[in-house]
Order: structure tokens, then sequence, then C-alpha cells
């Protein structure tokens, strides 16, 4: 039943969304999580785009009740060894951090979408002419179809609890759809909801806890 409602709301909520939800995992050991102070991170080189990322997140997490930073305002983006990382999590921990948000970009898909003409069309064509004169602008016209792209994205929840063993909470595959399309600002807030819904169906993160909204 839990998993129906979830399903009904990402349905409800990607509507009109540039994103949309292809797979969830949530620790089966766990059955809620609660989590005080949290890490946001958008591990991307576009700094534009990392910065307006986790500032979003941080925001929707803040109107939840949560402490959140941004890992902008933590470290910078230089890369990182192992020995360094254990350094960056003891200080998280010491500095009252119990869990991260990790987000990235796992692989990009090349699609072409053919533009749908004649849709009440008997489409079993009884002639060659028919079904050629229907669909030569596949090769003459350009705009027959558009060629797009789909991002996939991959946001952790990961527990670093000083009194509990490190663990991966939770993970969610979301696709954006054509982002260069649209503005910045409109694909990570569409994710951003998209994640933060999924992520309170599953009672990892609290509902809002305000009514007025910060503004995006």
């Amino acid at each position: 039943m839990k998993k129906c409602v979830l399903i009904v709301s990402v349905l409800l909520l990607v509507g009109c969304s540039s994103t949309q939800l292809v797979e969830s995992w949530k620790n089966p050991e766990i059955e809620s999580y609660e989590s005080y102070k949290v890490l946001v991170i958008g591990l991307t080189s576009d700094e534009e785009a990392r910065e307006k990322f986790e500032e979003k997140l941080k925001k929707e997490l803040i109107l939840r009740g949560y402490e959140a930073e941004m890992s902008m305002d933590i470290f910078n983006s230089k890369k990182m060894s192992i020995a360094d990382l254990d350094s960056l999590e003891s200080q998280l921990i010491e500095d009252g951090f119990d869990t991260i948000l990790l987000t990235k970009v796992i692989g990009v898909e090349e699609k072409i979408s053919y533009r749908e003409s004649y849709k009440d069309y008997n489409n079993t064509y009884r002639k060659f002419k028919e079904e050629y004169l229907m669909h030569q602008d596949i090769v003459y016209n350009p705009n027959y179809y558009n060629e797009y792209q789909v991002y996939n994205a991959e946001t952790s929840m990961y527990c670093i609890c000083p009194t509990k063993d490190r663990e991966l909470i939770w993970k969610g595959y979301i696709n954006i759809t054509d982002p260069e399309s649209q503005s910045i600002k409109k694909t990570i807030n569409d994710y951003v909801r998209l994640a933060i819904v999924v992520l309170e169906e599953e009672q990892i993160v609290r509902p809002i806890l305000i009514e007025n909204e910060i503004d995006d």
C-alpha cells in the first residue's frame, strides 16, 4: 500500500516536470530515519549548477527543521584521496553532521523523438505510396524529429552518525529530460522537489514544518 501511495505522489508531482523517478531503494533494515544536520553535495564540474542545486536542497531541508550546509561552504572541489576523505568525515562528525546527501550524474542518453502526424490515420497502410507519402519527411524535413539528451542522475543518503555504522540509507535514480532546453533553475527545482517527495514518503525526511516556503 505504501508503495502505491509513493507512486501516485510521484506521478502527481511530475506531470509537468522535466524529471522522472526511475528507481528508489531504501535500506530494508530501516523503517524510518531521523537526522539533524545534513551536508548537501552536488558532484559536478559546473560550479553554477552545483551552487544552485546545493542552495535549493539546503533551503528545502531547513524548511523541514534540519540544519543543513552546502559542500561549497565546507570544502573546495579539489580531487581528494582516501586520507583526505577520512579527515573530512571526521571533521564533519566533530561539527555535528550525521547525514550526507550526495547527488551526481551517472550517465547521458541520446534520444530522438519523431513528430506525430495524422494521429487518427489508419497505420495499416494498404499501398506503398501511402506509407511513403506519410513518412518521407524523415529524409527531407529536418524538423521531422527532435534530438535531445536524458541525464541519468543519482542521489544517495549516507549516515555518518558516530554511534552507528556508516551506511547507505537511501538511493534514488532520477532522469532529467533535455535540461539544456530549460533554465538551470527549473531543472534544479524539478529535481529537488521530486527527490524530497520520495524521501518524505519513505519516512527518511520530515514533511515541511512551516507554511511560508522560501522563494525559489
